[in-house]
Formats: C-alpha cells, sequence, structure tokens
C-alpha cells in the first residue's frame, strides 16, 4: 500500500502542519491555471500514479511551465502517460500542477521501519532532490531513535550539525521535522519520504521548509491507515478488472495485495508472505500470471472471495496451480486452504473442470488437517497433485512448480485431460 505523489500527499502533510506548495488537481480550469502561474511565476506538472512507482523524474515524466499554453501542453502529454520502472509499468489517470517553490536549499528526510536496527530510523541529508543513492555516505545520516519517544527536535538537530548543514537551515528543520513522526506514528505508515523539501525564504528572508513531493506506505494490517478515509481503489496498481475486485476486499481482515506480472503467464500462484512474495515472484519470472501476498491470516470468507476471483481470472490459462507460503506463525492453513479448496470446487461447478496440477508448499498452524483438505478435494476433482511441508525447502518447490510448468506445456496437459477424462 503505497503513495506517491501530491495530489494525497498534500491532504496528509496538512495533519502534520507540514507546509506544502500549492496545488490544483486534474480538474483544475484553465482560469485556476493560469492564476497560479501568474502569483507564483511557473508551475510544475507532474502525472498522477496509483500506488508507488518511482524515477518519474528521470524518466522525463514532469513538465515545467512559465505559462498557461505550455501548462496545457504538458498536461496533453502527461495525463494518460505510461511509466515503466523495473519490471512495473503504470498508467497515469489525471495530472497535478503545483507552484514552483524558489529556493536554494534543498533537502531529503525520510522515516521507515528499519529491519537493521530494529527501530524507527530517519534518514536526512541537506544534499536532496537527487537520489540518495547516488551521494556519498558520509552526506547522509541515518539515526534510529525510541518509538516510545518518538522523533524529538534534538535529533534532528545533531544529525544536521553532524552534516554541517549551513546554519540557516538547521533552526526550520527543527522545527516542523518532528511533527511528521505524528503523521507517520498515527496512521500506520512503514515509510514516509520528503524528497525535495525545500527551504523557501520569506519576505524577511526567514526560511521555511515546504514539502515538494511525498511518498509513504502503509501497514495493511495496521488498523490506523484507515483513519485517513483515503479512496478505496488508490492502491490497485492497475486498473483491470481483476486487480479492481481484488482492492474491494481491501477493507476487510488480512492482506489482498496483487500485481498483474504476465497476462499470458501459465503459473497461477496465490502466495503468503511477503518474503515468499519476493522469492516465488523472482524464482517464477514471466510464467506467473500475477504477484500475490494473501497473508495476514484471512477468515474463510475473505480467503474465499479472493480464491474466487483468482480462479474466475486466471484459472483457465492455467497449467499449475501453485499455492505457496513460508511457515506461518498466526495464520490458520487449515481455514485458508478449506476455503481455497471449496472456491476451486466451486470453480469447476460453474465453469467446468480443466486440465491442471496442483502444487502446495505450506507450514504453520493446523497444517496436516489444511493439508487433508487440499487432497481430498484434488482427489473428488480428479486433479493430480504434490504437496510439501515445512520442512522443504521453499526455493526447491518453486522449482518443483516451474518443472511440472514445463511438463504440462511439453504434452503433459494432454495427458492430465486424459487421465480426468477431458477433452482437451
Amino acid at each position: 500500500m503505497n503513495i506517491t505523489g501530491m495530489l494525497h500527499g498534500a491532504r496528509l502533510l496538512k495533519l502534520a502542519g507540514f507546509p506544502t506548495p500549492e496545488i490544483l488537481g486534474p480538474d483544475a480550469s484553465e482560469s485556476d491555471i493560469k492564476a497560479l502561474i501568474t502569483q507564483h511565476g511557473q508551475v510544475f506538472i507532474k502525472p498522477v500514479f496509483k500506488g508507488g512507482v518511482g524515477k518519474k523524474g528521470k524518466a522525463g515524466l514532469v513538465g515545467r511551465a512559465t505559462d498557461l499554453k505550455t501548462a496545457l501542453a504538458e498536461k496533453e502529454r502527461l495525463y494518460f502517460c505510461e511509466h515503466r520502472h523495473g519490471n512495473q509499468v503504470a498508467k497515469s489517470n489525471g495530472v497535478t500542477f503545483e507552484a514552483g517553490v524558489p529556493a536554494e536549499h534543498e533537502v531529503y528526510f525520510s522515516l521507515t521501519d528499519n529491519t537493521h536496527f530494529r527501530a524507527p530510523t530517519m534518514t536526512l541529508t541537506h544534499h536532496g532532490g537527487v537520489d540518495i543513492e547516488e551521494l556519498d555516505k558520509t552526506q547522509i545520516v541515518s539515526v534510529p531513535f525510541n518509538p516510545l519517544t518518538g522523533l524529538k527536535a534534538f535529533i534532528v538537530a545533531n544529525a544536521l550539525s553532524e552534516l554541517k548543514a549551513p546554519k540557516q537551515i538547521i533552526s526550520p528543520l527543527v522545527q516542523f521535522l518532528p511533527n511528521l513522526w505524528d503523521l507517520f506514528h498515527d496512521y500506520g505508515m512503514t515509510t514516509l519520504e520528503l524528497n525535495p523539501i525545500r527551504l523557501r525564504p520569506d519576505a524577511k528572508g526567514r526560511l521555511t521548509p515546504v514539502a515538494c513531493d511525498f511518498k509513504c506506505g502503509f501497514d495493511r494490517d495496521d488498523p490506523r491507515w484507515q483513519r485517513l478515509n483515503l479512496p478505496s481503489d488508490l492502491f490497485a496498481a492497475d486498473y483491470s478488472d481483476f486487480e479492481q475486485e481484488i482492492n474491494q476486499l481491501r477493507t476487510y481482515q488480512g492482506q489482498s495485495d496483487v500485481y498483474v506480472i504476465n497476462p499470458k503467464g501459465t503459473i497461477l500462484a496465490p502466495t503468503f508472505g511477503g518474503g515468499a512474495n519476493s522469492l516465488v515472484t523472482q524464482m517464477l519470472g514471466d510464467d506467473a500470471s500475477i504477484s500475490s501476498d494473501f497473508g495476514g491470516n484471512p477468515p474463510y470468507e475473505k480467503m474465499k472471495a479472493v480464491a474466487r476471483i483468482c480462479f474466475k481470472h486466471w484459472l483457465k490459462q492455467s497449467n499449475v496451480l501453485f499455492i505457496i507460503g513460508g511457515k506461518s506463525n498466526n495464520t490458520d492453513i487449515f481455514e485458508t486452504f478449506r476455503a481455497m479448496a471449496d472456491a476451486l470446487r466451486e470453480h469447476f461447478g460453474k465453469y467446468g473442470a480443466q486440465p491442471l496440477y496442483l502444487v502446495v508448499g505450506r507450514g504453520g498452524p493446523n497444517l496436516v488437517r489444511g493439508m487433508g483438505v487440499m487432497r481430498d478435494t484434488c482427489e473428488a476433482l480428479g486433479i493430480p497433485y504434490r504437496i510439501f511441508g515445512f520442512d522443504s525447502a521453499m526455493s526447491e518447490v518453486v522449482d518443483y512448480a516451474r518443472r511440472v510448468d514445463a511438463w504440462m506445456k511439453a504434452g503433459g496437459r494432454a495427458e492430465v485431460a486424459r487421465g480426468m477424462k477431458l477433452a482437451d
């Protein structure tokens, strides 16, 4: 669950009293845009993407205008632009017009749940406006702090002193940056990044920090993010029917993170757990149709609904149904497996049987009962299957699923169809 950009970011920052530039949304009129340019001299035009999409500036997807004609031309160029970052492809739906903020100093600031320090951590540099990966380590400071006491002003002051930051920027940053801890903590965020924060001088030369770009991520299992009343479809990575249907379930207990990898993939891999998701997605590559994380101990009804949607959209083209996850601490394996097994039965009853091979790898509470449900369902439907327990290496289970998919493509699908007495 990620948000990037100032369209929603500005509203969140106001909760912390942090200054932002004046911003107009996609529905801004020409007179509003012209007035913004007249008042501030220039505007930046940025596409609006769902989810967390980075490197837009480097891809040339940030426009700049000092007159209305240029602003409207940039709006036309960016309104429905497509952005590819790594293996992620996103399409914009709208633009924002953001007032230019003249400044001499730019700052990078972030708060994260740092697994190295096992504590929330502030990362800060006064060489902002660039990828911090490009900066020398002496130009950046990362400071863990106690979550019980929060981000205090002296932590920011000490960090800036260590960086030998210009004295005139220390006081305004010490005044405003600690307020961001309340936003981070009170609404269940796992990361909060502002880059750049521009230090704008007022009429008397005093500097005020202004957030000119925003990024944050939420912990789906922490209900505090729901206080923000964000649009229900904001976190869908795409506009596909599949993602929109899955996204409607996100208001209920348990996670339902999905991303379409390959619309023509032949392995449907409902995955449980972020670590499992990373490994499975990397190893399966384009053979997988979706990347998913359905962990978080979903109840029977939620898991059955998720499985039903996955099967409706992807099972027909799949050779392998690959249910995989790590050794769970709290997810009831019996409940999740029972829900998926019932959804599979209903899918075959509604849409008809098809050649399919089931591969399962899982560990956790009520594992044996869950495996028993999967075994009984496969044998009742005539589906060949292979089930791995918690003592099997996940990488080997993923590799087995890939070999089964290759065998199905090389004639195994027809053989399975004959075994199930189907015409394939």
